[in-house]
């Protein structure tokens, strides 16, 4: 189920993430690459996973898909925390910036991204994963545009 599905039109963007994390659902995306969202407050949101071998490439360390997938929702949960009931958004540009490999050997991680910049068509995000100590694996700046949602048909 679509997070927009539930009580729609009802709750702000920051009411439907909220609703979402005490159910403890979680979008099939997640399921495949195993992360959670952990933490929501408006204009920031935090995604966690334990990269493993279900992420890996040919060479044998996480695919950087699986950074920028936690990136990209990091920073599309940010914006959605400060949406009106009737908003929706999508990401126009995400740039990232790969600091250091993952393995099955880097642990539990944090994507956290906030949101620097707010308009009424565009908004401007940062994000980045670190592990347990704080070291840092990977950094993103996204765009995402803004605009009113369609109802179900």
């Amino acid at each position: 189920m679509n997070v927009f599905e539930e009580n729609q039109g009802e709750l702000n963007g920051l009411q439907q993430l909220q609703a979402f994390l005490a159910g403890g659902r979680r979008p099939p995306i997640a399921d495949a690459l195993d992360f959670n969202l952990v933490e929501v407050e408006e204009g920031r949101a935090v995604f966690a996973g334990t990269p493993g071998k279900h992420a890996y490439n040919p060479l044998g360390s996480v695919h950087g898909g699986y950074a920028a997938t936690l990136l990209d929702s990091a920073c599309g949960c940010a914006v959605h925390s400060c949406l009106k009931a009737d908003q929706a958004y999508t990401t126009l540009e995400l740039k990232i910036a790969y600091h250091r490999a993952m393995t099955v050997d880097t642990g539990p991680v944090r994507a956290e991204a906030k949101v620097i910049t707010l308009g009424k068509r565009v908004a401007f995000t940062e994000g980045r994963i670190t592990d347990a100590s704080g070291k840092i694996y990977a950094s993103a700046t996204s765009t995402l545009i803004l605009m009113e949602r369609r109802a179900a048909e």
